[in-house]
């Protein structure tokens, strides 16, 4: 299996699957001297495990990073950070009935086509467990970066829109609320939402949006390695992405040149920021703000036809502990992978 990796020169590498032995990760290129702040990758940790409340999977994992390599005396060495992350609540069990199964809309069929073999355990490899490494490698990439600020948010779940512009909102209430919505009304309407859709056996989607604040002019390539497009690489390498866009995405489509430009000022900031912080495939000073897209989760506790692997269709009911609505516990992933976006281009940019 090729693709386990991703970054040019801060480069991430993860290994594991849902029900093996432990997760891990390795990061190269990170710079020597960075103080590591390991209450800061708990915290994020936390905000991505399962178990954390009502409205999320109910497999209890504390997600215990252990570093291997890379720190001596709490700091980085410059050498690879090695880590794992100790798989301690398995059901294995839960999936036995879909040993000779594939699951609709899961990766089960393509995984056992490509390859001839797979771990039917949570999906192995293609499991959402995965990004427990890319968040522990998020959190020192935004060590890497103090400067920078990178704060993700749910804002619709299913129908339900939060319609207030980033500008107007309080970051600081996100985790004032098991959905990460920043606005509260909007945020018990959703988690409503989400329950009723739980007692139904169903699941639903959502949209996490994403703003990156005191980004410095010039980080990007200008061809094939724009900012923006490494920024949609990386979100939609996330599990159960289906659609990204930046600044005025799909409503630009529908404007004139006219009302899309955006004016400088004279000390080269712009007056509107329709271009989302980015111009060129370049980060040009401007707040970068960007939405992610979370299709609904493949596993429902509802009875539905599957194939088998001798190409019989059959029926199935979905087992397990599996979460209702996923954008939760996205949120902490999205910022992980945007930092680990920006503290590669952040030495991309040093080297000349």
């Amino acid at each position: 299996m090729a693709g386990n990796s991703y970054g040019t020169l801060y480069k991430v590498t993860t290994f594991g699957e849902s029900h093996g032995e432990a997760l891990g990760g390795i990061i190269d290129g990170c710079p020597s001297g960075i103080e590591i702040d390991f209450e800061a990758i708990e915290l994020d940790m936390a905000r991505r495990k399962p178990g954390q409340s009502a409205i999320v999977t109910q497999r209890k994992e504390p997600d215990a990073v252990r570093f291997l390599s890379g720190i001596f005396e709490g700091k980085t060495t410059g050498t690879p950070i090695g880590f794992i992350i100790p798989n301690t609540n398995q059901k294995s069990d839960d999936y036995s009935h879909i040993k000779d199964n594939y699951r609709p809309s899961h990766a089960d069929y393509v995984y056992d086509q490509k390859y001839g073999f797979r771990d039917y355990r949570g999906g192995g490899r293609s499991s959402a467990r995965e990004t427990a490494s890319r968040v522990v490698a998020g959190a020192i990439a935004k060590q890497m970066l103090p400067e920078i600020k990178i704060n993700a948010y749910v804002s619709s779940v299913g129908p339900i829109h939060l319609e207030t512009p980033y500008q107007e909102l309080d970051f600081s209430k996100i985790e004032s609320n098991p959905v990460r919505c920043p606005d509260e009304k909007s945020a018990a309407i959703m988690e409503e939402y989400i329950r009723d859709i739980r007692k139904q056996g169903d699941t639903v989607g959502g949209v996490v949006s994403c703003v990156i604040q005191n980004v410095p002019v010039g980080l990007g390539e200008p061809v094939f390695d724009k900012l923006h497009a490494e920024l949609g690489k990386a979100m939609l390498s996330i599990n159960a992405v289906k659609g990204f866009e930046y600044g005025s995405g799909f409503s630009g489509s529908e404007m004139k040149g006219s009302e899309h430009n955006d004016l400088y000022n004279p000390d080269g900031t712009t007056k509107t920021n329709l271009s989302g912080g980015i111009q060129g495939g370049i980060s040009n000073g401007m707040d970068i703000y960007f939405r992610v897209a979370f299709k609904p989760v493949a596993t429902i506790m509802q009875t539905q036809d599957s194939l088998d692997n001798k190409g019989n269709i059959t029926p199935m009911t979905g087992k397990g502990r599996h979460d209702p609505c996923v954008v939760p516990r996205a949120v902490p992933i999205v910022e992980a992978m945007a930092a680990i976006v920006l503290a590669d281009f952040y030495l991309i940019n040093k080297t000349y």
